[in-house]
């Protein structure tokens, strides 16, 4: 009797699990384009985004998507030549590709290396060691040159340290009008706060002069090994520049030791853990632009680990929607001023593309914005993948 029950039981079971999958499987299948084919052959340069998104309604569905096919082993490790099959009712099978190509990523890792090999961000820096003057009083100190540190306490004959420049302080953007209005938060070569223009980023700024800061961002300009140690009078030690591809140092860069960080690699997208806060969650900052972004564009955003964001989160990205003057309804020569707030037009947000995270810090992170129908400005809003 015993064993017959046991049979019923794991029968009742496989039922249940078909049943599951079949149900799975047509809720998936409702995210597919009308005209996506049966299959689709991996060429080289595809990224997993841009596959899904021949075919998919949304994009970052796509890990959930072919994890349901349990023909595809890892959806992480798919390579040129591959036959990703599509016709979830009749499955046509995948057939390997030849394998001599790297995988395909969810993005291009160009777009995202220098943010993930020389760019950091710190609660502080002041405290750090930094370089005080460089060989011969030069101005700027370049590979195979000798630069002199103050404050590098413990260090030893041949370890090797990073020089970094502080370059940006972020913060928190607490916006309650329109997203347009800009500050900088830049640094000079001492490590304080300036104002200047054309430099990589331009970013909001909270309208308490004291906003929460959410991080220092540090950038890489060089690398180099100690050859001496602690001599003066001021106690310098010397160090030499032996990065081939650094950029020149100068007076004020700071000193941190060679870490041995390992980044992700491959990236799973998926919606945020829970929505971003609609008054914090915005676009902090875009890189090497005055103020937007467009698809693989990075981009600063004021939410991090705290808010549940990891690495793959994807975000969509809206204009905020302005309190307009209705001069229809309140006369042609009644200025804008004179008009209480609740008397004018509260215009809905627009949509402007989707960004998903690839590298995560504690108060913030950066996105590489994935698609756009706008170019994405600072400031905008975040919002879940699937806002309306």
């Amino acid at each position: 009797m015993g064993i017959i029950l046991k049979r019923l039981s794991h029968r009742l079971k496989v039922i249940g699990a078909a049943a599951l999958l079949t149900v799975g499987t047509f809720a998936i299948a409702q995210e597919f384009r009308g005209d996506h084919p049966d299959t689709y052959t991996v060429k080289k340069g595809d990224t997993l985004w841009d596959i899904a998104g021949r075919f998919l309604k949304k994009p970052w569905l796509w890990p959930e998507v072919w994890q349901a096919n349990p023909q595809i082993a890892n959806p992480h490790l798919i390579y040129p030549g591959d036959v990703i099959s599509l016709a979830y009712l009749d499955r046509v099978g995948v057939k390997p590709g030849p394998r001599t190509e790297a995988p395909i990523n969810a993005i291009p890792l160009s777009a995202i290396e220098a943010y993930l090999r020389d760019v950091r961000v710190v609660d502080s820096f002041r405290e750090l060691p930094y370089v005080v003057a460089i060989e011969n009083d030069f101005s700027r100190g370049v590979t195979g040159h000798q630069v002199y540190v103050r404050n590098l306490n413990g260090a030893q004959v041949g370890q090797r340290y990073l020089v970094v420049r502080p370059t940006v302080r972020h913060v928190k953007a607490d916006r309650r009008e329109c997203c347009d209005l800009l500050g900088r938060n830049d640094y000079d070569f001492r490590g304080r706060r300036v104002a200047l223009f054309g430099l990589p980023w331009s970013e909001t700024a909270s309208p308490e002069a004291d906003g929460e800061v959410l991080g220092h961002e540090l950038m890489r300009v060089n690398a180099g090994s100690v050859t001496k140690i602690d001599q003066g009078r001021h106690r310098v030690t010397t160090l030499k520049l032996d990065d081939g591809n650094g950029f020149e140092v100068r007076a004020g860069d700071r000193i941190i030791p060679v870490d041995a960080r390992q980044y992700d690699l491959q990236f799973f997208p998926h919606a945020p853990k829970s929505d971003p806060d609609p008054q914090y969650g915005r676009v902090l900052s875009v890189a090497s632009s005055l103020t937007t972004g467009g698809p693989y564009d990075v981009v600063a955003l004021a939410v991090g680990a705290r808010d549940g964001v990891d690495n793959g989160t994807v975000f969509s990205i809206w204009r905020q929607g302005t309190n307009e003057f209705d001069r229809v309804e309140m006369g042609r020569y009644r200025g804008p001023e004179s008009v209480a707030p609740r008397h004018r037009v509260e215009l809905p947000d627009e949509y402007a593309g989707h960004v998903m995270v690839f590298r995560t810090f504690d108060r913030m992170s950066y996105g590489l914005v994935m698609q756009s129908t706008k170019p994405t400005r600072v400031g905008y809003l975040l919002k879940h993948p699937d806002a309306k």
